[in-house]
């Protein structure tokens, strides 16, 4: 599958402190540039630790590749370094455990040129949904509620004797 050139980004850096939140803004910019809002906590926090780790363990000097790959269900996030040494996943919380907290998936892959780190993350395509205009909302007025109607019984029903079959209604039944 082709990933269309506006879902992938690259690039290539020298990994120091300011660098790494200067490539946090630039991963959150193209997320929100791809409608991935939801992902860009998550995703720049484990961009973080892949470049903090690059220069903790390689060195300062190091030139890594950043590469941001979305294929509209997945994305995928790596970084490769020229540092022969394969991390490990340590159980203190920092690390590659932190980047598996944040993502469905993750590995290591050993090149030529030294390894690359990648995670993964579900991330479909947001369906934009069309904004219909409602009609606007009734008055105040109209949702007071009607005056009370009182019916008044006919001058004769009300004239007539108790007992008396004219102050029924005409539509009641007679008692027997």
């Amino acid at each position: 599958m082709t990933v269309p050139l506006d879902r992938h980004y690259l690039v290539e850096l020298q990994v120091s402190a300011e660098r790494v939140s200067q490539l946090r803004r630039i991963v959150a910019a193209h997320l929100r540039h791809w409608s991935l809002e939801l992902h860009v906590r998550p995703v720049c926090r484990g961009v973080e630790e892949l470049l903090t780790n690059v220069q903790r363990h390689v060195g300062d000097d190091n030139t890594c590749v950043l590469e941001l790959r979305w294929s509209g269900r997945h994305l995928t996030v790596s970084v490769a370094d020229s540092g022969a040494e394969m991390p490990r996943l340590l159980h203190e919380g920092g690390g590659l455990s932190r980047v598996m907290a944040l993502s469905d998936s993750w590995g290591t892959c050993r090149t030529a040129e030294g390894k690359v780190v990648w995670f993964t993350r579900y991330a479909q395509e947001p369906q934009h949904i069309e904004l219909v205009p409602l009609p606007p909302l009734p008055d105040v007025r109209e949702f007071r509620r009607p005056p009370a109607v009182v019916t008044e019984f006919p001058a004769a029903a009300a004239a007539a004797p108790a007992g008396s079959d004219a102050a029924e209604p005409a539509h009641a039944p007679a008692l027997v």
